[in-house]
């Protein structure tokens, strides 16, 4: 059962993964309130060690600890970052007040009717299509790569083993991101879709080495370059960019800037984003060799490491409990909607 969820007669066409456009941020602290992102304290580790080793063995950037400042809109909104910067737990993570050459920096760059500005420490961002790109192009010259459109019909179970064509696999695990709400074996996992839209422009001299946000965010790409978005839209009949959404983030860039700006692209990607916002992990109550990652929304880059790690210990294990693990976190495990299924 899929509820609240736009997805009939949503057209996959020109379909690129989210992932392929995005912007690839891990912040720390989100929210109105200045919350610390779920369960961070592990997540972060874990995403630096992977990215880092991954790194190492591609030869290229991926992994680029940022500042990140966002905008207090009010003193209510100062008074409530200045409260969390005084707890020991979010002291990693908070600045009591901004640097002042960083406040300096932003008189001659950024718009003045902002009432002030907080710091997230140890925020960072993960060069996403680089890493897609350039692993596929490693497993590819290890022979460990096929690029083909996957057709569920042709996927045969049977005990302890998959059969697609001539490959033969103990498991088939499904990352489907936001077409997997068309996976004959998961359709009663309650995906929410969620189309988002983002501008690449060129920024000649802002020389911003910070993630900021306010409202939109403003990622650096090098070489003046800047990702800005993105929108969200839950209501939509096919993943192309729109001229609505568009204006909004021009509209939006238009407000924080002093500086002009050159658009040089505009992208749009369906999100796999979740009802619950928790990933989907764990294996078809029917079918022992069909598995799922997937479901990671808005928080990718964040928090596919330390679920990869989890769950790579459980295939390894299988299934049997030890060092390495061997059970589905219930937090993010398929499991919690089983009751679902029930009534699909």
């Amino acid at each position: 059962m899929i509820d609240d969820v736009n997805t009939e007669g949503v057209a996959f066409q020109n379909y690129r993964p989210s992932s392929s456009i995005a912007a690839g941020v891990i912040n720390p602290i989100t929210g109105k309130r200045y919350v610390k992102s779920w369960r961070i304290d592990e997540l972060l580790p874990a995403a630096r060690e992977m990215y880092q080793s991954i790194e190492k063995l591609l030869n290229i950037p991926i992994w680029q600890e940022r500042t990140l400042l966002r905008t207090l809109q009010n003193v209510e909104d100062e008074n409530q970052w200045l409260l969390r910067s005084s707890y020991a737990d979010y002291a990693a993570y908070c600045t009591e007040k901004c640097t002042p050459s960083v406040l300096e920096y932003l008189k001659n760059t950024i718009n003045n009717d902002f009432h002030a500005f907080a710091e997230i420490k140890h925020a960072a961002q993960v060069h996403v299509p680089a890493l897609m790109k350039h692993f596929r192009e490693y497993l590819m010259a290890q022979d460990c790569y096929l690029q083909d459109n996957f057709e569920h019909d042709d996927c045969i179970l049977k005990e302890n083993a998959v059969f697609y064509k001539e490959l033969k696999a103990q498991k088939v695990i499904f990352c489907e991101g936001a077409k997997g709400v068309d996976n004959p074996y998961f359709k009663w996992l309650p995906y929410n879709l969620d189309k988002g839209e983002l501008l690449i422009v060129k920024i000649p001299h802002f020389n911003l080495n910070h993630i900021f946000k306010h409202h939109i965010s403003i990622v650096p790409l090098g070489d003046d370059l800047y990702w800005i978005g993105a929108t969200n839209d839950w209501h939509f009949a096919d993943a192309q960019p729109t001229e609505v959404n568009k204006q909004l983030i021009i509209n939006e860039l238009q407000k924080i800037l002093k500086l002009p700006f050159e658009i040089i692209d505009h992208q749009a990607a369906i999100r796999p984003t979740v009802k619950d916002r928790r990933p989907f992990i764990g294996f078809h109550p029917d079918f022992e060799a069909v598995a799922i990652f997937n479901g990671f929304g808005t928080k990718g880059a964040s928090l596919i490491p330390y679920w990869a790690n989890q769950f790579s210990d459980v295939l390894l294990s299988n299934g049997i409990p030890s060092e390495r693990g061997g059970d589905i976190d219930k937090e993010v495990n398929i499991q919690r909607y089983a009751h679902a299924r029930a009534v699909v």
